[in-house]
């Protein structure tokens, strides 16, 4: 091992919790952003009450027409400082993530994916970089709170159980190791955005269904954000996204195992449960797509395969035997 190995792991660790605290602000000034969104609800509700009851009652002051003033000013658009400001911590904190993401793998001398630990960091940096990137698309500040807060609790609790650089053992010295594990973290990334959406969608619906009961206004900064069935719209297209890598993830790793061990597949819990979330996207996939699935029960579909993929990422990794046993905690 590099003698210097050491002190640039201790740096990478170091940049990492800078990350990690640059995303716990970042996910506090989200919620301070959802708690506008919320207040901004309320005031556009009594502001459109306001309009509805001088357009019905005064002379000259525009017609009405369907309940809403038809000559009415277009409402500004706000300016939701605080969603700008979680943006910017979250750029700032991929920066030190992935510094110290880049550092990890010069110190071990191979892409930093090895152990539970490093896959968590490399796994998370992904998310949070699909997540910007798809900012530019579409603006979708207000799924930060869902992603950056998960970004923060994986990479808090894997650096938690921090391990050291060691070296690869030898199933692992593969070409394989880079594509195969690099395509599953990417996979993840959209999924976990497909999740984000899926939580909001059931929120979003359950708002909805009550809202034509409601005899007064109330905050909810799901007032602010797109309909239920233009979430499912979006989460349903990430989803597809993260299957497809998922699916290359498999064929990828079934070569690999067979390079490896001589087979394609035996029954390695991993394995299985690599093969479970495909099952489980492909039947959401298909049953939307097919068989008329919308609403709640396609927003479940999607939970549960993130669920899913989570749990083979931590229990599995953590708790059960395997060929595939590359935690690195003893």
């Amino acid at each position: 091992m590099h003698p210097d190995a050491l002190s640039l792991d201790a740096i990478s660790l170091l940049l990492i919790w800078t990350a990690i605290v640059i995303y716990a602000l970042a996910f506090v000034a989200y919620g301070a952003d959802l708690a506008k969104r919320s207040q901004l609800s309320l005031e556009r509700q009594d502001a459109a009450r306001e309009l509805v009851g001088v357009g019905s009652g005064s002379a000259g002051r525009g017609t009405v027409l369907n309940g809403a003033p038809q000559d009415a000013a277009p409402a500004e658009k706000p300016r939701l400082v605080m969603g700008r400001i979680g943006t910017s911590l979250t750029v700032l904190g991929f920066l030190f993530h992935l510094a110290g993401t880049v550092l990890r793998g010069v110190a071990a001398g191979r892409v930093p994916w090895s152990n539970m630990y490093e896959f968590a960091m490399t796994g998370t940096l992904l998310i949070t970089a699909v997540y910007l990137g798809v900012l530019f698309w579409r603006d979708l500040r207000f799924l930060g709170t869902f992603m950056i807060g998960l970004v923060t609790v994986l990479m808090g609790g894997a650096t938690l159980y921090h391990v050291d650089v060691v070296p690869l053992m030898d199933p692992l010295k593969s070409i394989w190791l880079v594509v195969h594990v690099f395509v599953a973290s990417l996979a993840t990334a959209f999924l976990a955005l497909g999740f984000g959406l899926s939580v909001l969608q059931l929120l979003q619906a359950r708002r909805e269904r009550i809202a034509v009961e409601e005899t007064e206004p109330k905050r909810s900064f799901l007032r602010t954000l797109p309909s239920s069935e233009a979430l499912e719209g979006l989460a349903y297209r990430f989803a597809i996204i993260g299957f497809i890598f998922w699916t290359f993830t498999l064929i990828a790793g079934s070569i690999w195992a067979q390079d490896a061990w001589g087979r394609y597949w035996g029954f390695d819990t991993k394995e299985v449960w690599t093969f479970i979330i495909w099952v489980l996207y492909a039947g959401y996939i298909h049953a939307r797509a097919t068989r008329g699935w919308r609403g709640t029960r396609s927003a479940w579909l999607s939970i549960v395969g993130f669920v899913a993929v989570i749990f083979n990422f931590t229990i599995v990794n953590m708790f059960f035997e395997g060929l595939h046993a590359y935690s690195g905690l003893s």
